[in-house]
């Protein structure tokens, strides 16, 4: 089978959107992995349904699918890079980060995107971890209850340095809130599996075949967590290709280079290119 590719639009941050997607579709991508940010698709703008709608119906020209991304840096505050997140000390900035999550599911059903992505957080100093799985469970909770009723699919991405950094922190999550184990899939970027080293990316692809929500694939360093060019870094990539083939996996498999965008013009077919040639076994 041929794996469905997409790019991330944090990989374009210097393009307009409209010409983002028409250049990931004339690589020959399947889809997008939609990064909501105030350039590209203001999910805070007073004009957000509009702006959707004129998404949609580009996308749809393309005969691109989605993913809904929710990793901006400075959406929400311009000041701290990813704050508030769901474990923010202060309930109001918890309530910020759960109605900005919402607005993502919101435009996920609106696009009809397979997914919505999301993390948990950087654990401020002070905070205790019990009490942060407690608000991150509250909130989890929440969202999953809002996604069933819109029927849109959430899906909980670990992140280094997070409060939820590996696959196992993710299982840990749901074993503490039995609740969302059929409500929350897994966000799984391969290159955060090797940078934690917790095994091998491509036994994670087959460990959480049945999870999967939506996969991100980059280059990677082993313990550095750069995002680099497909042919950069030591993480083997045939392997997982091989993997994702395997386990039939048909959702959007996204690259993500969110330090590409002074290039994303070479590297959106660059990498698609090189993902061909691996499946063709070059």
């Amino acid at each position: 089978m041929s794996l469905r590719y997409a790019y991330n639009t944090n990989g374009c941050a210097h393009h307009r959107l409209p010409d983002a997607l028409d250049l990931i579709a004339a690589a020959g991508y399947d889809g997008v992995a939609l990064t909501l940010d105030w350039h590209h698709l203001d999910p805070l703008a007073a004009d957000w349904e509009r702006r959707t709608v004129e998404v949609r119906s580009h996308l749809r020209s393309l005969g691109l699918d989605c993913v809904i991304e929710t990793g901006a840096r400075y959406l929400l505050r311009p000041g701290e890079k990813h704050e508030p997140t769901l474990i923010n000390p202060d309930p109001a900035g918890r309530a910020v980060r759960v109605d900005f999550l919402r607005r993502a599911i919101d435009i996920a059903k609106m696009l009809e995107a397979e997914t919505v992505s999301f993390w948990a957080g950087v654990k401020q100093s002070g905070l205790d971890d019990e009490l942060a799985l407690t608000y991150l469970g509250d909130a989890v909770t929440k969202l999953a209850e809002y996604a069933i009723e819109q029927g849109v699919d959430i899906s909980l991405e670990p992140e280094p340095g997070m409060l939820i950094e590996t696959n196992a922190d993710y299982l840990s999550l749901l074993e503490r809130y039995p609740v969302l184990k059929d409500k929350v899939k897994l966000a799984l970027d391969l290159g955060h599996v090797w940078v934690t080293g917790e095994e091998e990316p491509a036994q994670a692809v087959h460990r959480f075949a049945d999870r999967l929500g939506t996969v991100s694939i980059e280059g990677m360093n082993r313990g550095v967590h750069h995002h680099l060019p497909l042919h950069e870094g030591d993480m083997p990539i045939a392997p997982l290709v091989d993997a994702l083939r395997a386990v039939h996996f048909d959702r959007l498999v996204c690259v993500e280079l969110s330090r590409e965008s002074p290039r994303a013009h070479l590297a959106i077919p660059q990498s698609i290119a090189f993902l061909k040639n691996l499946e063709r076994g070059a």
